[in-house]
């Protein structure tokens, strides 16, 4: 029976590896090196390179760790593949809601036979799910076939506990409650090379009744100004012309550090870069959102004309009940506000349908608001009951079929408005940031500063510049255009 190492536990194990370096990040570039030796004989073992897959479920925080993981076996000596049959195989996870969970362990079945074939084959995961401690539980008990376990505070620490593993053959569990540590300087394989994500706080205070966030990733810690104006100046030295700023609530950013900034603040200083050229950033809380941030994006030429502002529900009775802190009419007037000072804005959001004593006349509230604000795009969920949070103990759970019939309903709105918006720019020219090929040959497709896609005629050569376009056809959720010579 394979033996289990709990690394917290048992003090990190520092005592076990003389001659490493304590500091970040000299620690994990040695053990980054010292797997590279062992890979290497893998190699030489098998006569062919060693592969490894991450796969990524969740946000758009998780699409950043995954880029760090991916970046850390890369140096390693990992060939990165997406094959969930590979030598090393990692799982990123979710567990916003339950079917995110269900995912993974589907997954952990067809990796039992997999690793019944390819015993040297190593399996791992990480994220939020594995913040929790019944998930821990469970996993030790019927998926003992996977080799290290770690969570959302320590995604730095691959190349270590990836060691600990090979040099010992046991399943290696590293969760830690909560950190002060941020380790952003690691390799890092980006999908993209003209764009990236830039974390500038970690966790969330929020605690709003439906959500496990705040119980895996912790509470708020914000990256210092300087050490984010840093990164964003080596991305833009790297060539990178577009930054994300990730946050699970960027207005809530620098509230805690020694030496207060705001949001605003720290977008003004970003926008100084050169070479940076957009700036775009998620998820914004509508309970902060400051008339500050609404004049710096209205005076701003680098932040995108796009905001995402999560509504979740219409009814300022189920606001409360989900501890929302602001009600319809609020939401209603900060929504007219920013339209009102940034007319070309593109407005996005996140809505649940079915929570907890939700009534008709609630979701009709919802609807209401759909149809006075108008958004571009919205990411519509029926409510999913996570264990742990105060409302999966809530009396009156909605039955699947009214929460499915209400879900149809929303989205059959929500994509007749924003079929509606996006038509709304035909006949004009704007800058498009290519990003990849079409599907269709002969086209590229790319982004406008408002997040919405266009597809036109061009080449592989044109990825990751500005193209001015000609945005000719709405085609409900994106454009088709022509490149305008100026």
């Amino acid at each position: 029976m394979k033996k289990i190492m709990d690394m917290q536990a048992a003090g990190n194990l520092i005592a076990d590896y003389p001659g490493i370096p304590l500091g970040e990040p000299e620690r994990q570039l040695a053990f980054m090196d010292k797997c590279r030796e062992l890979v290497k004989q893998k190699e030489e073992a098998a006569g062919r390179p060693m592969t490894a897959a991450v796969i990524n479920f969740g946000c758009q925080m998780n699409a950043r760790d995954a880029e760090k993981l991916r970046g850390i076996l890369k140096k390693i000596g990992y060939i990165i593949t997406e094959e969930e049959t590979a030598d090393f195989v990692l799982y990123n996870t979710c567990t916003v809601r339950d079917n995110a969970n269900q995912k993974v362990y589907g997954r952990l079945g067809y990796q039992k036979s997999f690793k019944k074939q390819n015993p040297e084959m190593t399996v791992a995961l990480c994220g939020c799910m594995m913040q929790e401690p019944e998930v821990i539980e469970k996993i030790k008990k019927s998926y003992r076939f996977v080799d290290i376990i770690f969570g959302t505070h320590n995604v730095y620490k691959l190349a270590e506990l990836l060691y600990a593993h090979l040099t010992s053959k046991s399943m290696i569990i590293d969760i830690w409650k909560d950190t002060t540590m941020s380790v952003e300087t690691l390799p890092v394989d980006r999908k993209y090379s003209f764009k990236s994500g830039v974390n500038i706080m970690y966790g969330c205070n929020n605690f709003c009744s439906y959500c496990i966030v705040p119980y895996v990733r912790g509470r708020e810690r914000s990256r210092t100004p300087e050490e984010i104006l840093a990164e964003c100046r080596r991305l833009a030295d790297e060539g990178i012309v577009e930054v994300m700023l990730l946050g699970q609530n960027v207005n809530s950013y620098g509230k805690n550090l020694e030496n207060p900034i705001s949001f605003a603040e720290l977008l003004k200083e970003i926008e100084k870069i050169d070479g940076i050229k957009r700036i775009r950033f998620m998820t914004s809380h509508p309970k902060d959102l400051s008339d500050e941030l609404i004049q710096t994006m209205k005076e701003s030429k680098k932040i995108c004309r796009h905001l995402h502002l999560p509504l979740q529900s219409g009814s300022s009775r189920v606001l409360k009940e989900m501890n929302r802190r602001y009600d319809k009419e609020k939401y209603l007037a900060l929504a007219a506000k920013i339209r009102q000072e940034i007319p070309d804005i593109s407005l996005t959001t996140d809505i649940i349908v079915g929570f907890p004593g939700e009534t008709e006349e609630d979701f009709e509230e919802t609807l209401d608001v759909v149809r006075k604000v108008r958004y571009d795009s919205a990411f519509t969920f029926i409510y999913s009951k996570r264990t742990g949070t105060p409302a999966a103990a809530m009396e009156n759970q909605i039955p699947d079929e009214v929460s499915k019939e209400r879900f149809g309903r929303l989205l059959d709105l929500v994509q007749q408005i924003a079929a509606e918006e996006c038509g709304r720019l035909t006949g004009q020219t704007e800058e498009v940031l290519v990003e990849t090929t079409s599907n269709h040959e002969g086209m590229v497709s790319g982004r406008l500063s408002n997040n919405t896609v266009v597809h036109l005629p061009g080449t592989e050569a044109m990825i990751g510049t500005f193209v001015r376009v000609r945005l000719d056809e709405a085609k409900g959720f994106y454009y088709i255009g022509t490149p305008v010579e100026e």
